[in-house]
């Protein structure tokens, strides 16, 4: 089963319409003992890092999710989803991430903020199977900021580039919405959904 993280806020209907669209058997996550059923697992992003982190906690759903991860099953961070996977945000000082990578989330400093509409992303490593450039539909403030540059695989311009996707192992996160990209974003998570 693919699941989708509810953790009382994101974007959840419009993952599950794209899994549905793409003919995949999917199902909301909502509690720890949830999490371990599933074959493949997507956390989405919408609200502030404190409130998503906040919340998996009192739904006792971080240790959990951290199990899964390590595990080594498919993992898929979308937006605020992807922000989580690091560190500490600027967003909510004083706020722990999972921690599953080693960086940080800066608020972005120049251009229109929050970033909402299409933008490109170009894939980091040419032999990337995944992800293709094209453009994607982004809804952000924040942006991450990998201590490990081998794990980006992909960047995009905003008044200067940014980290818009991560993979490393099982773990693939993204900035932008590939349930709301149209045919391109389809196209990048059924790929997900094979690999």
């Amino acid at each position: 089963m693919i699941g989708i993280i509810d953790y009382g806020a994101g974007n959840l209907k419009s993952v599950q319409n794209a899994l549905d669209y793409l003919g995949v058997g999917c199902g909301i996550v909502s509690t720890p003992e949830e999490i371990a059923l599933c074959d493949r697992l997507i956390l989405p992003g919408d609200g502030s890092f404190g409130f998503m982190m906040e919340n998996l906690e009192k739904k006792r759903m971080v240790e959990p999710l951290k199990k899964y991860i390590s595990s080594g099953k498919p993992f898929l961070g979308i937006c605020l989803g992807m922000q989580g996977l690091f560190e500490s945000s600027e967003e909510s000082p004083g706020i722990r991430g999972l921690g599953i990578f080693k960086g940080d989330v800066v608020r972005l400093r120049t251009g229109k903020i929050p970033q909402i509409g299409w933008n490109t992303i170009a894939p980091e490593k040419k032999n990337d199977t995944l992800f293709k450039e094209g453009a994607m539909y982004f809804v952000n403030s924040y942006v991450v900021v990998p201590m490990d540059a081998s794990i980006i695989a992909a960047r995009t311009d905003y008044f200067g580039p940014f980290v818009s996707a991560v993979r490393f192992n099982n773990v693939t996160a993204v900035q932008f919405h590939p349930e709301k990209s149209g045919a391109a974003g389809l196209a990048l998570l059924k790929r997900w959904l094979s690999c």
